[in-house]
């Protein structure tokens, strides 16, 4: 089948009433869309992103998690209480239990899908902690998911359009009429069956932030795509549908203050917290780095840092810890003393001093409890804040420091939607308008994040999406 150029957009609005529509380009999207065209529907995806940079924020992805006994990907089981269990230490609370516990069943047969789609998998990185038994990795991580993806999408006839913003999703008592569509050659309305939208959340959009985090947002990096600005959702929004999870909720890491101010991926990302002492701009602790396994908590720090002085942090080891963690984009900054490293840093030196000087205080009890420093059963428990795990004292020169910001991939506030991916109006559920993906984790998500469990989502309600979508 020819792919229409954009001089043939206008032979859509006129020809292809009845086909899906999916805003989107990333990992819901694209199942969304594949489910649809499997389902036998004709379909029609909209990116807003030039062709090379499609894909939202699935490409900086590299793992999935899911429900499951013991098999050939993880080597082990991973049922859902302990999978449940995980999700709520990380996020305190959800917003929907039930939500959470049928994405959670719904997720087993995703290895087998993604298979059936292109997807090849492997063993786990090295220096990811503890992800073996419940997450599987992809061979080529986000971008040849992407790349696999679409060529199956071609391959089923699946029209994409590139360079074409969604602005306007029009909806008339609960029922889809069309969307208007902006590209480089102006904008006109398309017609469809259904919608799916799957455009993720609105991280890109510093106005919309800023009206939740006020000037905290000039510190923020979106390490996620900026093209996800958010005018689906707030076009749904404006059309009725009912909003789910918290406004300042959203998957907020700590990332390399030199990083970019957007895209910056998963390799600006800092994983050396659970190995050292993080410390704000006034050299002090504020908050127990090794609080659980990395995979779990590590999505907590970016909203810390967000609420620190400037949204400033910096993350220390010694040479000891140095090898533990995942390499970085950037190389540390390194010096041969700790006055040293808080002069090239620009932070409180006598306060950070004083911090380490507490700090390593407390490695003696290690020694008399005969526990190795660096391990998990490693705490600091006589300082404040404590450290829960993987305690080793910063003493061994040189000293390695990353700068810290807060880096945002995504939002959590988006449209309520049912099992059926179906929004949910001021009204009641609209007939033919459906969500996935980052656009509608609010359902789940209030805070904290689960490795890997972003892609879980967009799967499992893409696929239900594209299915409820393509039977209208």
């Amino acid at each position: 089948m020819r792919l229409p150029a954009i001089s043939d957009l206008k032979m859509l609005d006129i020809s292809n009433s009845d086909q899906v529509i999916v805003i989107g380009g990333g990992n819901a999207a694209l199942c969304a869309a594949m489910t649809a065209a499997e389902s036998g529907s004709e379909v029609l995806m909209v990116e807003s992103a030039p062709k090379p940079l499609r894909g939202g924020n699935t490409k900086y992805t590299r793992d999935i998690r899911y429900m499951h006994d013991e098999d050939v990907f993880t080597g082990g089981s991973y049922q859902f209480q302990e999978f449940f269990d995980d999700l709520l230490k990380v996020s305190g609370e959800v917003t929907d239990l039930q939500m959470a516990e049928f994405t959670i069943r719904n997720s087993t047969d995703i290895p087998q899908w993604m298979s059936d789609h292109g997807i090849i998998f492997k063993k786990e990185i090295q220096g990811t902690l503890s992800l073996k038994r419940t997450n599987v990795f992809f061979m080529g991580g986000g971008k040849a998911l992407i790349n696999s993806y679409y060529d199956r999408a071609e391959k089923l006839g699946i029209r994409t359009l590139y360079e074409t913003t969604a602005t306007k999703v029009l909806v008339s008592d609960g029922v889809f009429e069309g969307v208007i569509l902006k590209t480089q050659k102006g904008e006109m309305k398309v017609r469809g069956k259904s919608i799916v939208v799957a455009s993720g959340g609105f991280e890109a959009n510093a106005e919309w932030l800023s009206t939740i985090w006020g000037e905290k947002t000039d510190g923020f990096q979106v390490r996620g795509s900026r093209f996800n600005t958010g005018l689906p959702l707030k076009s749904l929004i404006n059309a009725g549908a009912q909003t789910a999870g918290d406004p300042r909720g959203g998957h907020m890491v700590a990332v390399d203050a030199r990083g970019p101010k957007f895209d910056g991926g998963i390799v600006t990302r800092i994983d050396a917290i659970p190995w050292g002492i993080v410390v704000n701009i006034d050299g002090m602790r504020f908050y127990d780095e090794g609080e659980d396994l990395w995979p779990k908590r590590y999505a907590i720090w970016g909203k810390l840092i967000a609420e620190q002085k400037d949204q400033k942090a910096f993350a220390i080891v010694d040479s000891t810890m140095r090898r533990k963690y995942m390499p970085t984009a950037f190389e540390p900054i390194v010096s041969d003393t700790l006055e040293g490293l808080a002069a090239k840093a620009g932070f409180n030196a006598e306060n950070f001093i004083r911090t380490i000087k507490q700090y390593n205080e407390s490695a003696m009890d290690l020694v008399k409890a005969g526990i190795q420093p660096g391990s998990f059963e490693a705490s600091a428990n006589n300082i404040v804040p404590k450290k829960s795990h993987f305690y080793s004292p910063v003493q061994k020169p040189p000293f390695f420091l990353y700068p810290l910001r807060p880096g945002l991939t995504f939002t959590y506030m988006g449209v309520k939607v049912d099992r059926d991916a179906a929004v949910i109006s001021q009204r009641g559920k609209m007939r033919n308008v459906f969500a996935a993906g980052e656009i509608m984790s609010g359902n789940i998500l209030r805070s904290g994040y689960l490795a890997g469990f972003g892609l879980t989502i967009g799967t499992v309600f893409g696929r239900i999406a594209g299915k409820e979508a393509s039977s209208i």
